[in-house]
């Protein structure tokens, strides 16, 4: 039989009967023309080769329908687990754990206060002078340990551990308790990170619609309470039954003050729990990891040097230690080890064979960047910053910076925008009800809090691969009205504009009074000045590599 070629709606279709076709139409015409007609129907079912799940390269791809919260929770603890082990024991893991880490967050995200004085109803210079006052508290409470339960760590330092702990356990989990303080320090509030594992439903209660991993909802999915193990599953110390606390609430029922911020990237609609950054790659990160190691054990056991020596005579070595009950000289071959220039006695019928272990392999290397590839497209960081080597040319490399930069940039928005601004409330409320700060209308209405708690949150630069190209080409933005200094100080330096005003303008005045610069300088001798100092950077570095 021919194939059986038809339109339909446009698309064109083809049939190929099969042997039992063909069989059914000879013996059976009936049955044969109905087996064909169904098949007809099943060829205009589905647009998309993907979606049949009777073709040969797709049968034995089992999937399934499960919800956001079906397809996670299940697998999430062996997940969290798996990715703990790779970022403590795998090289590439760790890598871009830390990677990831070190430019969203860095020494920590500095908090610019922004206040929006003109919905205030306040001039210019009053803003500045509530926001310079504003930023002197907040430096009190972050800056100093008090912000952390724990008293161990500063406001920096608990935004790296979030966002690891995020990176790692798939969400992340702080309490915002308030702290009685016996020393005089005036703020109560600090942060208390929560280890992913101890939020689970409590007594080990089954998920429902409105409890799931446990995070406790209502009917429109908004987080009600969560559920916190007293310690983490996994302690040393934590005994035999599980117990936890009565359920946190996540926002108080008078004030609606935040009690607990849960900080995991949503991907999918009532998700509730997130899952590691490291899941898409967990297997190919320890099947690498595994061929690492195999390949690392060949290269050292093909370096090592020992030598055999098989002798009839019994002078060497003593063999009368392996003689066996039967008088016959045997021993365990697992006893033999290759050392670097030592020498083992062969018993009498004893050989060595050597197969050739050709190592190093040479095309370890581009298999490994290939599945290095792979890995930095799961992540999203291009592989050259993955690795922490550029080889190739400056735009390529130039363009991996730029390409992982966006993606930085998303992740710090993120988590400035999901943890830092609602600490940073909260400590602005708790500043207002001390009275540190005067601000009119600050409880009475959400936009006058709104107004009142504008800000910025600035992270260390991206970095320069080629400071004068770099300059120049912020100097232009600045002169074509594309960009302002204020904005560039952030991209090149992570610095604060107001500070280094500050700072410019007192160098200025003392070089003036010094005799060293004229009191009326322009713009063109300041750009003078500034391509003379990077001048001289380079050089000192061209020097330094030579």
């Amino acid at each position: 039989m021919k194939p059986i070629v038809f339109s339909y709606a446009g698309k064109t279709f083809e049939v190929k009967p099969n042997v039992i076709d063909r069989i059914a139409c000879s013996v059976a015409p009936g049955y044969g023309k109905k087996r064909i007609g169904d098949r007809i129907a099943l060829a205009m079912v589905g647009g998309f080769s993907g979606g049949k799940k009777g073709r040969k390269r797709t049968k034995n791809w089992t999937t399934g329908p499960g919800d956001a919260d079906s397809d996670i929770l299940p697998d999430l603890p062996a997940m969290r687990e798996r990715s703990r082990d790779l970022i403590r024991n795998e090289p590439i893991a760790t890598g871009a754990c830390a990677t990831m880490t070190t430019n969203v967050i860095g020494s920590g995200l500095r908090m610019k206060p922004s206040i929006d004085y003109e919905y205030l109803g306040l001039s210019e210079d009053e803003a500045n002078q509530y926001e310079k006052d504003i930023k002197r508290e907040w430096q009190l409470w972050a800056n100093s340990t008090y912000c952390d339960v724990e008293r161990t760590q500063n406001f920096a330092e608990l935004q790296s551990l979030a966002f690891r702990q995020y990176f790692e356990n798939g969400d992340s989990f702080a309490l915002l308790p308030k702290v009685e303080r016996k020393d005089g320090f005036p703020y109560q509030l600090a942060v208390q990170l929560i280890e992913a594992d101890r939020i689970c439903n409590k007594d080990n209660a089954r998920d429902t619609e409105t409890l799931s991993g446990g995070v406790e909802k209502d009917t429109n999915g908004t987080p009600k309470a969560y559920h916190i193990l007293k310690r983490h599953p996994g302690s040393m110390v934590a005994g035999g039954k599980r117990e936890w606390y009565p359920p946190i609430s996540a926002f108080g029922n008078r004030t609606g003050r935040r009690n607990v911020i849960h900080l995991f990237r949503k991907l999918r609609p009532n998700q509730s729990r997130g899952f590691p950054e490291l899941a898409p790659v967990i297997e190919t990160l320890k099947q690498l990891s595994k061929l690492t190691e195999a390949e690392l054990d060949a290269a050292v056991s093909s370096a090592l040097i020992t030598y055999f020596i098989k002798s009839t005579t019994g002078e060497v070595p003593d063999w009368t230690q392996f003689v066996n009950e039967k008088g016959v000289a045997v021993r365990d071959v697992s006893d033999i080890d290759l050392e670097t220039s030592s020498i083992v006695g062969l018993l009498p019928d004893e050989d060595v064979t050597f197969n050739d272990p050709n190592r190093p392999n040479g095309k370890f290397d581009p298999f490994w960047l290939s599945c290095l590839r792979q890995i930095g497209m799961a992540l999203e960081i291009p592989y050259e910053i993955l690795i922490k080597h550029f080889s190739s040319s400056y735009s390529a490399s130039r363009a991996a910076m730029l390409e992982a930069w966006r993606v930085f940039n998303i992740r710090r928005k993120w988590f400035a925008a999901r943890f830092n601004q609602v600490v940073y409330e909260t400590f602005f409320d708790e500043m207002v009800a001390l009275d540190r700060i005067y601000a009119p209308g600050y409880f009475a209405d959400h936009m006058v809090r709104k107004a009142w708690t504008g800000s910025s949150w600035i992270g260390d630069p991206r970095g320069m691969i080629n400071e004068k190209e770099e300059i120049e080409a912020a100097a232009k933005r600045i002169a074509e009205g594309v960009s302002t200094l204020e904005e560039e100080i952030e991209q090149l330096t992570g610095g604060d504009f107001d500070a280094k005003h500050r700072q410019r303008v007192r160098e200025h005045s003392m070089r003036v009074e010094a005799g060293l610069e004229n009191g009326n300088m322009d713009s063109q001798a300041i750009k003078q000045i500034v391509a003379s100092a990077i001048s001289e950077i380079l050089n000192q570095r061209e020097s330094i590599a030579a």
